[in-house]
């Protein structure tokens, strides 16, 4: 369709508003909106204007009822499945973020990798899904 213009939120089914509101604030976004509605949505922004709308209707898995981390389908287990495997969020200093999420307490889920076009981070939230923090150093974007 080429009447797109740009993403608009990200939907994403968390299994404790407080928790996840909490950790996506160190990320720097902030609660504007929520819970609403029937299937109860809450929505974090960052000034940057990427938008997560967290869908309030996830069960806590076993796993997190035991004080552990959830299976994420998507990334864990050697059946792959069809679906969103992470969001990846574009950023200008990998160094610098990577000293900032250890500041705050937030491990890296692996050792950043650099690949031809720079360098990417991973985290999990606290429902385990992934998050890439990914700096461009090499790529031509005089396309865009």
């Amino acid at each position: 369709m080429l009447g797109l213009t740009r993403v608009n939120h990200i939907g994403l089914r968390v299994s404790d508003f407080e928790v996840s509101r909490d950790f996506y604030a160190k990320l720097g976004f902030k609660h504007i909106a929520g819970p609403s509605g029937p299937e109860p949505v809450a929505i974090v922004e960052h000034p940057c204007g990427i938008n997560i709308n967290f869908i309030l209707n996830a069960a806590k898995s076993e796993a997190q009822l035991q004080g552990r981390k959830a299976t994420n389908v998507l990334m864990d287990i050697k059946v792959k499945h069809t679906g969103y495997t992470h969001v990846a969020l574009e950023i200008e200093d990998a160094a610098l973020v990577t000293r900032e999420l250890a500041d705050m307490g937030i491990p890296l889920s692996a050792e950043p990798m650099t690949h031809p076009t720079g360098t990417s981070l991973f985290i999990r939230d606290p429902d385990n899904n992934v998050i890439e923090f990914i700096e461009y150093k090499f790529i031509d974007k005089s396309y865009l």
